[in-house]
C-alpha cells in the first residue's frame, strides 16, 4: 500500500510531518488553556443556572405560603361539593353550618332581533359610523360601528372594544337567520344590559336571562348575594355556591392541616438546599483523587446559604414560641436540610399552634424575611447570579474568539513553514543535481586518463 505521507522530493525528508509537529507544538499550550477554561466556565455556568432556577422556584413557593390563613390550624369542608365549596381564612373559628341554596346569582343576557341574511347581514347601511350604547349598573359603554359593518363585524367590534368590561357578544344562527346575543360576567339584581344608540341593535331586543341575586339560607336564616362567592356571611369562611341543594359546611381544628402548611415550607427549603449541595459537593474518586462541583467554595453561594440560615434561626411573632426549632424543625448539620421531629411537633402544637402564623407570616415573619434576604441574589437582571451568568457567558464568547484567533494563527504558521521547507527541499534538489553533474564529469575524466 502506498504511503499517504508525501516526503520532500529533493531531500527525502517528510517535510509535512515536520511542519505538523512544529505547528502542534506551538498550538498545544494555548489550546490546553482554552480547553481547560472552556470546560471550567461551562461547568460553573451550568451550576449557576441550576441554583438560579432553584432559587426562583423557592421564592415563588414562599410567596404562595405567606398567608395567615395557611397557619390557622383549621380546615373547612362541605358535605356536598356540588352545592358549595369553602375555604378557611384568618378569623375563622370552629363550627358547623347548615346551608341551603335556592338559586345561584345570574347575569344579564339579551338578544337582538333576527337578521335574515345571517352573520353577513349589513347592520349599518349608512355612509357614516354609528354608535352602539350599552348601559349596565349606571355605567355606559360605547362601541363604534363602522359604515357597512356586518353582524359578524359588529360582534367582533363589541368583543374587542369592551373586553375589559365583562360584556361579550356572540351569534346564534338557525334557518331563520342570526341573532346577536349580549352577555355579561357581572351577576346580581340590577345589572341588566340595556342597548341604546343608533346602530339598529336597539330595536327589537328581547331579554334572554334576567339577572338575579343568589338566594340561600345559613342555619335557616335567609340571605342574598349579588355573586356566587360569599366572603362575609361566616367570619373567616369563603363559600362558593355551585348549585341548588343542601350541604353542611364545617370548620374544624386540624393539626394535620397546620403541619401540611409548615411542611410545605420545609420541602421548598430542602429542594433549594439539595440543589446547592449538588453544585458545591466534593467527590472522591476510586483512586483517592477529589474533584469539586461547579460552585465548590464559591463565595456567592456561601453568602446565600448564610443569609437563609440566619433568617431561619431568627425569632419572630408575638406567641410564646418564636422559632421553628421549638416545633421540632431543625437543620441536619451534615446535609444542611431541615428535618421534622414528629414527636416534638405534636407536643408543641397542642398549646402553641397559634404561634405559627406569627412566626411564618406578616412583614416581619420568616417568609417575608427569607424573601427579602434572597432578593439580591434572585433579581432577573441585576441579581448576584444573573450578573454572574452574564459574565460567564461573556467569558465563553471570549474563549470562542480566542479559539478562532488561534486557528487562524496556526493556519498562517502552517503556510509559512510549508513555504520554508518547500524552498529548502528545492535547494537540496538543486545541490543534489549539481553534485551528480560534477561526479559524472569526474568519472568521465578518470576514464579518459585510464585510456
Amino acid at each position: 500500500m502506498a504511503s499517504s505521507v508525501i516526503s520532500g522530493i529533493g531531500s527525502g525528508v517528510d517535510t509535512v510531518a515536520i511542519v505538523k509537529a512544529l505547528v502542534d507544538a506551538e498550538k498545544a499550550p494555548k489550546q490546553k488553556q482554552i480547553n481547560a477554561l472552556t470546560a471550567a466556565t461551562s461547568t460553573t455556568l451550568s451550576a449557576v443556572g441550576s441554583v438560579q432556577s432553584a432559587l426562583e422556584a423557592y421564592r415563588t413557593a414562599l410567596a404562595a405560603m405567606n398567608k395567615p390563613e395557611n397557619y390557622t390550624g383549621l380546615a373547612g369542608s362541605s358535605s356536598k361539593e356540588s352545592v358549595a365549596k369553602m375555604t378557611v381564612s384568618a378569623g375563622a373559628s370552629t363550627g358547623n353550618y347548615e346551608l341551603h341554596v335556592d338559586n345561584l346569582a345570574t347575569s344579564s343576557k339579551i338578544s337582538s332581533k333576527v337578521y335574515t341574511d345571517g352573520p353577513s347581514s349589513v347592520l349599518n347601511n349608512g355612509a357614516e359610523p354609528s354608535s352602539l350604547i350599552i348601559e349596565q349598573s349606571g355605567k355606559t359603554h360605547t362601541v363604534n360601528i363602522l359604515a357597512g359593518a356586518t353582524l359578524q363585524e359588529t360582534r367582533d367590534a363589541i368583543n374587542s372594544q369592551l373586553s375589559f368590561t365583562g360584556i361579550s357578544a356572540n351569534l346564534l344562527t338557525d334557518s331563520n337567520g342570526s341573532r346577536l346575543i349580549l352577555s355579561s360576567t357581572v351577576t346580581g339584581k340590577g345589572t341588566d344590559l340595556v342597548v341604546k344608540g343608533d346602530s339598529g341593535l336597539e330595536d327589537g331586543t328581547t331579554v334572554v336571562t334576567t339577572p338575579q341575586n343568589a338566594s340561600y339560607t345559613i342555619d335557616k336564616i335567609s340571605m342574598e348575594s349579588s355573586t356566587n362567592t360569599i366572603a362575609a356571611a361566616v367570619s373567616g369562611v369563603s363559600i362558593q355556591l355551585l348549585g341548588p341543594g343542601d350541604s353542611t359546611i364545617s370548620v374544624v381544628s386540624s393539626d394535620e392541616s397546620l403541619k401540611t402548611s409548615v411542611k410545605g415550607f420545609v420541602d421548598a427549603y430542602n429542594v433549594l438546599m439539595t440543589t446547592i449541595n449538588a453544585t458545591t459537593k466534593i467527590t472522591t474518586a476510586a483512586d483517592g483523587t477529589t474533584s469539586g462541583g461547579g460552585l465548590t467554595g464559591d463565595a456567592s453561594v456561601r453568602s446565600l446559604v448564610s443569609s437563609i440560615r440566619n433568617e431561619l434561626v431568627a425569632p419572630s411573632g408575638a406567641g410564646s414560641m418564636k422559632t421553628l426549632s421549638e416545633f421540632g424543625i431543625s437543620t441536619n448539620q451534615k446535609t444542611g436540610l431541615l428535618e421534622f421531629d414528629d414527636k416534638k411537633w405534636a407536643k408543641a402544637v397542642v398549646d402553641n399552634g397559634s404561634s405559627l402564623a406569627g412566626i411564618m407570616t406578616g412583614k416581619e415573619g420568616l417568609i417575608s424575611r427569607m424573601s427579602k434576604a434572597t432578593e439580591i441574589f434572585a433579581l432577573s437582571k441585576t441579581g448576584v447570579f444573573a450578573t454572574r451568568s452574564a459574565a460567564l457567558g461573556q467569558t465563553l464568547e471570549d474563549l470562542t474568539t480566542q479559539q478562532a484567533t488561534l486557528e487562524s494563527r496556526m493556519t498562517s504558521l502552517t503556510e509559512s513553514l510549508t513555504k520554508k521547507y518547500t524552498a529548502m527541499d528545492s535547494l537540496v534538489a538543486k545541490l543534489k543535481a549539481t553534485s551528480s553533474s560534477i561526479m559524472t564529469t569526474l568519472n568521465a575524466l578518470n576514464k579518459t586518463n585510464s585510456d
